[in-house]
């Protein structure tokens, strides 16, 4: 009998596969309207674990609070022109990517 993933399980599984990427290799991914944008002030892993677990909810209150979005053209043009290493996560089909340059890691 298989049982799902714990949050802290699913986290971990998520965390292995987390890394840096050059928003030049998302391009891709970017013209299909796969990207999300994560804020750098929210956990990445909450943020996939949330997607993996279909919190819609969850996701309105980011979402109107500009926390999770689109990339917006702007952005997806200033990654562009200095070829910006972002963190990134898939929980397919979305590629979660946040900018981390600038924020202080704990």
């Amino acid at each position: 009998m298989s049982s799902s993933p714990s949050r802290d399980e699913l986290k971990a599984k998520l965390n292995l596969e987390t890394s840096r990427v050059h928003w030049h290799e998302l391009q891709t991914y970017f013209a299909r309207g796969q990207v999300v944008r994560v804020s750098p002030d929210l956990d990445l892993l909450d943020v996939a674990a949330e997607l993996a677990a279909d919190n819609k909810q969850r996701f309105a209150q980011w979402m109107e609070k500009g926390q999770v979005g689109d990339v917006a053209p702007e952005t997806a043009q200033a990654w562009y022109d200095r070829n910006a290493e972002l963190w990134a996560v898939v929980v397919a089909p979305w590629v979660l990517v946040q900018d981390r340059s600038g924020h202080v890691l704990h």
